[in-house]
């Protein structure tokens, strides 16, 4: 299973970025998917995920409301809007392969197995 992020780059503070996340080796159907970032010197931090079905998403209080995410099953791919970034939004932004059929959002890292090689999102103030 491979999960390949891509969207990253430089933007200036109240811009917007949207990341994409494709995986392949295995349907993305059946599986909650997550978003985690990890800013220089800090640990991975949860941001967002979505479960299988799209019904329930959750976030990160500092994202909450200029973050989206959503998944596309028919491409196999997921994606993170984000608006109004800050420079605090600075960070490797990893997508993640989490739980089958889970009904509630797992925020954990240790609760997703496969991972994405991470996209830099640097934001100018």
């Amino acid at each position: 299973v491979q999960l390949q992020a891509s969207g990253g780059g430089l933007m200036q503070a109240g811009g917007s970025l949207r990341l994409s996340c494709a995986v392949s080796g295995r349907t993305i159907t059946g599986y909650t998917m997550g978003w985690f970032r990890q800013a220089p010197g800090k640990e991975r931090e949860f941001v967002t995920a979505i479960i299988w079905n799209g019904s329930t998403t959750s976030y990160a209080d500092s994202v909450k409301g200029r973050f989206t995410i959503s998944r596309d099953n028919a491409k196999n791919t997921i994606y993170l809007q984000m608006n109004s970034l800050k420079p605090e939004d600075t960070a490797v932004y990893y997508c993640a392969s989490g739980p089958r059929m889970a009904a509630v959002i797992h925020n954990k890292p240790w609760d997703y197995n496969y991972w994405g090689q991470g996209t830099l999102v640097t934001v100018s103030s």
